[in-house]
């Protein structure tokens, strides 16, 4: 059973950044594809951006392009998601996923595993 642990959330202005890390125990973390998902109060959960067991292939959804980006330290059976220019629409909890597999998938069905979230609030 693959466990998810995720941290570095907080409270940040507009602008700035955050690095948000999931630490994955339990399983190989090399044979997951990882991803970031967040939920704002009152709506579902939202795909955010997903990279492939190398690390070679990553996709994002459309409002974090560019700003975002994910990456992955098979070493440390760790993924990260680097956050910077943050808006107020970014708050949210941010949770990590894992799927057993091979290619990078948007929605929460696709997920077999979660963490716990962790908070990321952006002030105006």
């Amino acid at each position: 059973q693959v466990q998810l642990v995720e941290s570095g959330g907080g409270l940040v202005q507009a602008g700035g950044s955050l690095r948000l890390s999931c630490a994955a125990s339990g399983g190989t973390f090399n044979g997951l594809v990882m991803a970031w998902f967040r939920q704002a109060p009152g709506s579902e959960r939202k795909f955010v951006a997903a990279i492939t067991r190398n690390g070679h292939n990553t996709d994002y959804r459309d409002a974090v392009q560019g700003r975002f980006t994910i990456s992955r330290d098979n070493a440390k059976n760790t993924v990260y998601l680097e956050m910077n220019s943050l808006k107020p629409d970014d708050t949210a909890v941010y949770y990590c996923a894992a799927r057993t597999g091979i290619t990078v998938l948007p929605t929460t069905a696709d997920y077999d595993y979660w963490g716990q979230g962790t908070q990321v609030t952006v002030s105006s």
